[in-house]
Protein backbone atom coordinates (compact mmCIF):
# COMPACT_ATOMS: atom_id res chain seq x y z
CA UNK A 1 0.00 0.00 0.00
CA UNK A 2 2.93 2.57 0.50
CA UNK A 3 3.47 2.35 -3.22
CA UNK A 4 0.15 2.88 -4.28
CA UNK A 5 -1.45 6.79 -4.62
CA UNK A 6 -4.93 7.38 -5.89
CA UNK A 7 -6.93 10.28 -7.18
CA UNK A 8 -3.72 11.97 -8.71
CA UNK A 9 -3.95 14.56 -11.66
CA UNK A 10 -0.47 13.49 -13.41
CA UNK A 11 1.57 10.39 -12.93
CA UNK A 12 5.10 9.80 -14.35
CA UNK A 13 6.04 6.82 -15.93
CA UNK A 14 8.68 5.55 -17.72
CA UNK A 15 9.72 8.70 -19.19
CA UNK A 16 6.16 10.01 -20.20
CA UNK A 17 3.71 11.85 -17.82
CA UNK A 18 -0.30 11.00 -17.88
CA UNK A 19 -2.06 14.16 -17.25
CA UNK A 20 -5.70 15.61 -17.93
CA UNK A 21 -3.94 17.37 -21.04
CA UNK A 22 -2.97 13.73 -22.57
CA UNK A 23 0.41 12.03 -22.68
CA UNK A 24 3.50 13.95 -23.19
CA UNK A 25 7.29 13.60 -22.48
CA UNK A 26 8.99 14.48 -19.21
CA UNK A 27 10.92 17.08 -19.44
CA UNK A 28 13.54 16.00 -17.10
CA UNK A 29 14.04 13.10 -19.84
CA UNK A 30 13.89 15.32 -22.35
CA UNK A 31 16.41 17.70 -20.89
CA UNK A 32 18.91 14.86 -20.43
CA UNK A 33 18.64 13.73 -24.26
CA UNK A 34 19.32 17.23 -25.17
CA UNK A 35 22.14 17.46 -23.04
CA UNK A 36 23.66 13.89 -23.75
CA UNK A 37 27.43 14.65 -24.69
CA UNK A 38 28.65 13.21 -28.38
CA UNK A 39 30.30 9.98 -28.47
CA UNK A 40 34.15 9.60 -28.59
CA UNK A 41 34.63 5.93 -28.86
CA UNK A 42 32.58 2.97 -30.13
CA UNK A 43 31.70 2.03 -26.35
CA UNK A 44 29.96 5.61 -26.22
CA UNK A 45 27.96 5.22 -29.36
CA UNK A 46 26.97 1.71 -28.66
CA UNK A 47 25.62 3.30 -25.24
CA UNK A 48 23.72 6.19 -27.29
CA UNK A 49 21.97 3.91 -29.70
CA UNK A 50 21.36 1.74 -26.76
CA UNK A 51 19.03 4.58 -25.19
CA UNK A 52 16.78 4.65 -28.61
CA UNK A 53 16.72 1.15 -28.63
CA UNK A 54 13.31 2.01 -26.57
CA UNK A 55 12.16 4.35 -29.27
CA UNK A 56 12.22 2.63 -32.33
CA UNK A 57 8.64 1.88 -32.71
CA UNK A 58 7.55 5.77 -32.16
CA UNK A 59 10.12 7.24 -34.60
CA UNK A 60 9.29 7.08 -38.33
CA UNK A 61 12.43 5.43 -40.32
CA UNK A 62 14.50 5.31 -37.02
CA UNK A 63 17.11 2.91 -38.91
CA UNK A 64 17.92 5.75 -41.30
CA UNK A 65 18.49 8.82 -39.22
CA UNK A 66 20.51 5.96 -36.79
CA UNK A 67 22.19 4.38 -40.02
CA UNK A 68 25.34 6.70 -39.60
CA UNK A 69 25.88 5.91 -36.12
CA UNK A 70 25.32 2.22 -36.30
CA UNK A 71 27.94 2.21 -39.41
CA UNK A 72 30.81 3.67 -36.98
CA UNK A 73 30.19 0.71 -34.99
CA UNK A 74 31.84 -0.75 -38.22
CA UNK A 75 34.27 1.88 -39.50
CA UNK A 76 36.15 4.58 -37.51
CA UNK A 77 34.33 7.57 -39.09
CA UNK A 78 31.20 9.86 -37.44
CA UNK A 79 29.17 11.88 -38.21
CA UNK A 80 28.01 14.82 -36.14
CA UNK A 81 24.90 15.71 -37.94
CA UNK A 82 23.49 11.95 -37.31
CA UNK A 83 24.02 12.22 -33.84
CA UNK A 84 22.28 15.55 -33.36
CA UNK A 85 19.25 14.24 -35.67
CA UNK A 86 18.92 11.80 -33.65
CA UNK A 87 18.87 13.79 -30.42
CA UNK A 88 16.00 16.19 -32.03
CA UNK A 89 13.81 13.04 -32.47
CA UNK A 90 14.09 11.52 -29.29
CA UNK A 91 13.45 14.69 -27.78
CA UNK A 92 10.17 15.61 -29.52
CA UNK A 93 6.91 15.33 -28.27
CA UNK A 94 5.78 13.26 -31.70
CA UNK A 95 7.46 10.37 -30.49
CA UNK A 96 4.44 9.98 -28.27
CA UNK A 97 1.51 10.73 -30.61
CA UNK A 98 -1.83 8.57 -29.05
CA UNK A 99 -3.04 6.22 -31.99
CA UNK A 100 -6.62 7.64 -33.28
CA UNK A 101 -9.02 4.68 -32.50
CA UNK A 102 -12.07 6.30 -33.84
Amino acid sequence: MSKCTFGQERVDYLGHVLSQQGLSVDPAKVAIVQQWPAPWNVREVRSFLGLTGYYRRFIRHIAMIASPLTDLLRHDSYSWKAFENLKQFLSSTLVLALPDFA
